[in-house]
C-alpha cells in the first residue's frame, strides 16, 4: 500500500509527522530517504513533538541517535549519514533500539544495511515545486495498518 503527501512548507511537514506518529500508534520502524536538506529531520521533529516532547529536537548527525522518552513512548531518531560501516551500529547496541513499544526513525537507512531490521514504513522525500513530496509505503503488516490510517488522515487534511 502506498500514499503521497505534499508538504508546501515546514508547518505541513510537522503536521505530517504528527499524523505519522498517530498512524504508527507510538511504535515501529520508519526509514526516511531523500537528499540532504529535504526535511527528514523536520519530519522527525514533527513525530517527536506529537509525542508530547516539550524540549528541543535536534539532528543526531554527529551522535548517530537521539533518544526521546515521552509520557508513554520512546522514540529513537537515527541519522546514519556519517556512518562509514554498518558494523559500527553493533557498537551502539543497535538491537536494543527495536523492542516493542519503541518508535525508531532512521535517516539514511541504506548506510546501515544489514544491521537494521526491516522498516514498517518507508518514506521518500523529494522536491516538488516550492515544497516537498512525501511518498510513503508499507513494508510489513504493521506498516499496512499505519499507511491505511495515514492515507485517511492525509485525505482529510
Amino acid at each position: 500500500m502506498n500514499g503521497q503527501f505534499y508538504a508546501a512548507n515546514e508547518a505541513a511537514m510537522l503536521e505530517f509527522g504528527k499524523m505519522l506518529f498517530i498512524a504508527l500508534q507510538k511504535e515501529g520502524v520508519v526509514f526516511l530517504r531523500g537528499d540532504l536538506g529535504l526535511g527528514k529531520t523536520t519530519l522527525s521533529r514533527g513525530v517527536v513533538l506529537a509525542s508530547g516532547h516539550k524540549g528541543v529536537v535536534k539532528s543526531p548527525t554527529y551522535t548517530l541517535v537521539e533518544p526521546y522518552e515521552c509520557a508513554d513512548s520512546i522514540i529513537y531518531h537515527f541519522d546514519l549519514y556519517r556512518l562509514s560501516d554498518p558494523e559500527e551500529l553493533e557498537y551502539l547496541g543497535i538491537r536494543d533500539y527495536f523492542s516493542k513499544g519503541m518508535l525508531s526513525l532512521i535517516e539514511w537507512p541504506d548506510k546501515g544495511y544489514g544491521a537494521l531490521p526491516s522498516a514498517d514504513v518507508e518514506i521518500e522525500l523529494s522536491l516538488k515545486g516550492e515544497g516537498r513530496l512525501l511518498s510513503f509505503s508499507a513494508v510489513t503488516p504493521k506498516g499496512e495498518e499505519a499507511v491505511a490510517s495515514l492515507i485517511k488522515m492525509v485525505d482529510k487534511s
